[in-house]
């Protein structure tokens, strides 16, 4: 399925001529669409199988008078899922054409703005720049929200005050903290791929001495790119850290247990000691006929269990 957009007036406007087109949108493409694009523009689109090559060589190159750019994109990720997929830019011959077999929610939002309000320029990289800043504006937001995602775990496990957090937060805690890590890491991955592409493509208006304008938007794209990477870090380093408290917050109380266990083995060790003593069956047994026997005895357990309590206490050990 392919959408063709010719500019007019500085916006998008769907066609069906792709002699006009300024941007041709190929989503999962059949091998008819590409042999008809191939013959128009004179070069050959890669493959789904050359765009998950992870050679920069296969990445990036120019061939045939055209630049071809692939890159890592997410999509459907409003549930912590990042649906991880190649995306392959080409500018050649005056148009932009993208291929992917994935729907990054970037391209709707651009098809939609760019049909409303008008943007600057008639050419297809003027819908790549205009696109590329489209992208970088939806992964700074995947990173917003993932960021939110993870202050209520940070909140939970390092509350002072209150009821402690109990085992089954716990573990919805590790639940977030691992799809939130995951979501970063394609992310970051996603960062890497576009600062590589938008850097080859700064060459290339090096080398053909491109307009002040684009290279001044490739600047902002670049710094921006460079900065949610730098925020994407943090979060990375935030989330190890939230993992590393979870893991020990859960020791911690599993510790206690053991402890409780352990103090309560210790306290009833003497009772238990007492009434062994008074369970032989000695015929010689000081107070086997003492009417005050049994009294005593249950007193003897009481203050031995005790005893190791209150020592326990003034050590500081419970």
């Amino acid at each position: 399925m392919s959408k063709t957009y010719l500019l007019r007036h500085g916006r998008l406007v769907e066609t069906e001529d792709l002699g006009t087109a300024a941007w041709i949108d190929l989503l999962s493409p059949d091998r008819e669409e590409e042999k008809a694009l191939e013959k128009l523009l004179g070069i050959e689109l890669p493959t789904r199988e050359d765009m998950e090559e992870i050679e920069i060589s296969s990445r990036l190159y120019e061939e045939d008078g055209g630049i071809f750019m692939t890159v890592q994109l997410p999509a459907t990720t409003e549930e912590e899922d990042a649906a991880m997929g190649p995306v392959t830019f080409v500018l050649a011959a005056g148009r932009l054409v993208t291929i992917r077999y994935h729907d990054p929610k970037s391209f709707g939002i651009f098809a939609s703005r760019a049909k409303r309000a008008p943007i600057a320029g008639d050419t297809g990289e003027t819908v790549f720049l205009g696109l590329l800043e489209i992208l970088v504006d939806r992964l700074a937001d995947i990173i917003e929200r993932a960021g939110r995602n993870v202050a209520p775990v940070s909140k939970g496990i390092f509350q002072t005050s209150g009821a402690r957090a109990r085992p089954h937060e716990h573990r919805d805690f590790l639940g977030t903290i691992g799809r939130t890590g995951d979501l970063i890491s394609d992310i970051r991955d996603s960062l890497m791929t576009l600062d590589r592409a938008v850097g080859f493509y700064a060459q290339h208006l090096v080398r053909r001495e491109g307009t002040e304008e684009q290279r001044s938007r490739i600047k902002t794209i670049t710094r921006d790119l460079h900065s949610i990477a730098d925020h994407a870090g943090f979060l990375s380093g935030k989330i190890t850290l939230l993992l590393d408290a979870t893991l020990g917050m859960i020791e911690i109380e599993q510790n206690g247990i053991i402890k409780i266990f352990s103090v309560a083995a210790v306290v009833f060790l003497p009772p238990t000691l007492v009434a062994s003593v008074y369970g032989m069956n000695f015929k010689s047994m000081p107070e086997l006929n003492w009417p005050l026997g049994y009294p005593f005895a249950i007193a003897l357990m009481i203050i031995s269990a005790l005893l190791p309590y209150w020592f326990f206490k003034r050590k500081g050990w419970l």
